[in-house]
């Protein structure tokens, strides 16, 4: 402390409640009795309403207060590690103002809970600072140095990656974009900075994990993954906190984890729908990433097989750089939009007759993979008698059957129905309608005897199988990786995924069927069956970004998203007509709808006016949660009411199915 100063003895405090009205720092005095109070650490402090005493993040020390009256003491310091570290809070605090919510929804994503054991084992075995110097290689397939210099300049890029798999030196097999991912990531922790790693779910967290493992030593690798338990997510929050680089891999939440000197920061297939925050404030990996990536400055990798419209807007408007491979791999894509099943058992498996001569061929000598679009034995039921849809008595969902002969529930609430009867005829008979993964299995085991098939599916999980001929049908997402690849690819019920009705079925189509042709052996055939087209031609030549682009125009033309931004506002139906009013005069109105007392209204507006647009929308939900207290006139119940206003920026819901 400079000689004169004033000792600090004010805490800033970010109390953690689901409250808006508290979304900002609180004055509270440190008293005495209290050591160790320091940004980042947990403090417990009281609220003056009803006495309660609540945790918080302390965020600032200060020698001056802002509040005008006298402060409260806080009550004790709960934890002496300042887990809240300045880059993670700068985050938190523009992304819950991006999207109109609150930092303290944002910190808990971040933030695992405290774990005493851990905790206390960490601070007394100290802190490892060395490194160990690495030889780390170019990444393969792309121009010798030419995407580490942009890395290592801090560059924003979408990355192209190259199909296919490739053996570790373990005799591990992974696809060749963990393979891209893991070297990038290895050449800026020998640079002396970290890496942040983003991928949808476990098995690509587990591809890239084994990646990373053959270019660097287990203890710079930090994994976050909301499947682990507390205390193994507390301990590699506390491990990203040293001051040795590392690689944090882990699911959309670790884009929030500590990296006070980052060199990377990387998204893998930035369109799958596991990146969507479901929680508030609902704001995607992708958009946290960009938003890190400007406070600190380090490069930023979005790769995949295929474009989202979004990161080509972006290219677009020269925020990302265009890279791929110097010489392009593209899988051998053979379409069969227009040509029927001969063979019986082909038909019944609904495999076309070259896809039924290729799988054939290529069964003999390796695993072939067949893509389906659901998983279980029958999707959806029916009655036999009228043909209604089969419907759950508690919940009206669709019933299925997850195998042969078994018992129909429901695919809502899981409610078993093993005494249905029609609602519309009385009738007891039920017939599938549809065919999932299991019945597409036994399906083809008829059609292919002598040969193993498996079944890769949400309920079994595989995630490798050996190079011995099988058949393996797996659900969109849960394929396996082959050693050496597929023999040969079948993509059945393209026509199917394609009448899905949303906004994005276009870009999931080629996403699903591009990340399973990545799957296959070079030169192995890959055979999309029942789709023609725009979807077809550019899996066909692997012009991916022509057809985002083109997407893109469409999107622009109908001021659909991502060509602009849009909101759902959502409550009572006066707080959403205020809450409109005083929204900025550019603001696109869609419409709103009223349901059982409820009202919805759905904004667009351009990327310029967001910050205006959250603001103001955020200042409403502010106001009227502070006057929740009071009647809702003409309502009976006193005291706390329900939250009256909620908004929800680049809501997917109002353009999904």
């Amino acid at each position: 402390m400079s000689e004169g100063a004033l000792p600090a003895t004010v805490a800033r405090v970010l109390v953690d409640s689901p409250l808006p009205q508290l979304d900002r720092l609180l004055d509270y005095r440190i008293p005495g009795s209290i050591d160790g109070v320091v940004p980042g650490v947990r403090v417990s402090v009281p609220l003056r309403t009803a006495g309660r005493v609540a945790e918080g993040f302390v965020v600032e020390i200060s020698s001056q207060q802002d509040f005008p009256g006298p402060l409260s003491d806080i009550v004790a310091l709960i934890s002496p590690v300042p887990v809240l570290r300045p880059e993670v809070w700068a985050l938190a605090r523009a992304v819950a103002d991006r999207a109109a919510g609150s930092a303290s929804d944002v910190l808990r994503l971040a933030i695992p809970t405290r774990q005493v054991r851990v905790e206390k084992s960490w601070l007394v075995r100290g802190h490892e600072t060395d490194r160990e110097a690495l030889d780390v290689p170019d990444v393969a397939g792309y121009s010798p140095g030419v995407l580490e210099q942009a890395v290592a300049a801090g560059e924003r890029i979408a990355l192209d990656v190259q199909p296919g798999v490739a053996e570790l030196p373990g005799g591990s097999w992974v696809g060749r974009w963990a393979i891209a991912l893991s070297t990038l990531a290895a050449g800026v922790v020998a640079a002396g900075t970290s890496a942040i790693l983003v991928v949808p779910d476990y098995r690509d967290q587990d591809q890239l994990a084994a990646a990373l493992e053959s270019v660097l030593p287990a203890e710079a690798i930090v994994r976050l993954d909301a499947r682990q338990s507390n205390p193994d997510r507390y301990r590699g929050l506390l491990r990203a906190m040293g001051a040795r680089p590392m690689v944090l891999l882990g699911n959309r939440s670790v884009v929030y984890a500590p990296a006070a000197r980052l060199g990377l920061l990387a998204i893998w297939n930035d369109g799958d729908p596991l990146l969507a925050e479901p929680l508030a404030p609902y704001v995607h990996a992708r958009d946290a990433a960009l938003i890190r990536q400007e406070q600190q400055g380090a490069a930023l990798v979005v790769a995949g097989h295929t474009r989202t419209t979004e990161v080509e807007r972006l290219v677009e408007v020269g925020y990302l750089r265009e890279m791929g491979p110097v010489r392009p791999r593209h899988p051998r894509i053979v379409p069969t939009a227009n040509i029927a099943a001969q063979d019986r058992l082909a038909a019944q498996a609904r495999i076309p007759s070259i896809a039924w001569r290729e799988a054939r061929a290529a069964a003999k000598t390796g695993p072939v993979l067949v893509q389906v679009a659901r998983p279980g034995y029958a999707p959806g039921l029916r009655c036999v008698d009228c043909g209604e849809p089969a419907r759950c008595r508690v919940c009206g969902g669709p019933l299925h059957q997850r195998r042969n002969g078994g018992i129909p529930s429901c695919r809502w609430c899981g409610a078993p129905e093993a005494s249905w009867r029609c609602q519309n005829c009385e009738s007891t008979r039920i017939r599938p309608a549809g065919i999932g993964a299991s019945r597409t299995a036994e399906e083809l085991g008829r059609a292919f005897p002598g040969v193993r098939v498996i079944v890769a599916d949400g309920e079994r999980s595989i995630q490798a199988i050996d190079a011995r001929p099988a058949i393996v049908v797996a659900t969109r997402g849960a394929e396996p990786i082959a050693a050496g690849g597929y023999r040969a690819v079948l993509l059945l019920d393209g026509e199917r995924m394609v009448a899905r009705e949303s906004l994005r079925v276009g870009e999931d189509c080629l996403r699903w069927w591009s990340d399973a042709a990545a799957l296959a052996a070079d030169d192995a055939p890959v055979i999309l069956v029942g789709v023609g087209g725009a979807l077809a031609s550019a899996l066909v030549t692997g012009r991916h970004a022509d057809y985002a682009r083109a997407e893109l125009a469409d999107r622009r033309a109908l001021r659909f998203p991502p060509a602009i931004r849009v909101a759902t506002v959502t409550g009572l139906p006066e707080a959403v007509t205020e809450a409109l009013a005083s929204l900025p005069s550019a603001v696109d109105p869609v419409g709103t709808t009223i349901t059982e007392g409820s009202a919805r209204a759905i904004i667009r507006f351009d990327y310029a006016q967001g910050p205006a647009v959250a603001h103001a929308l955020r200042s409403e939900v502010v106001r009227h949660a502070t006057a929740r207290r009071k009647p809702i006139p003409g309502s009976q119940r006193r005291g706390r009411q329900p939250l009256p206003l909620r908004v929800r920026f680049d809501d997917p819901e109002p353009f999904a199915e």
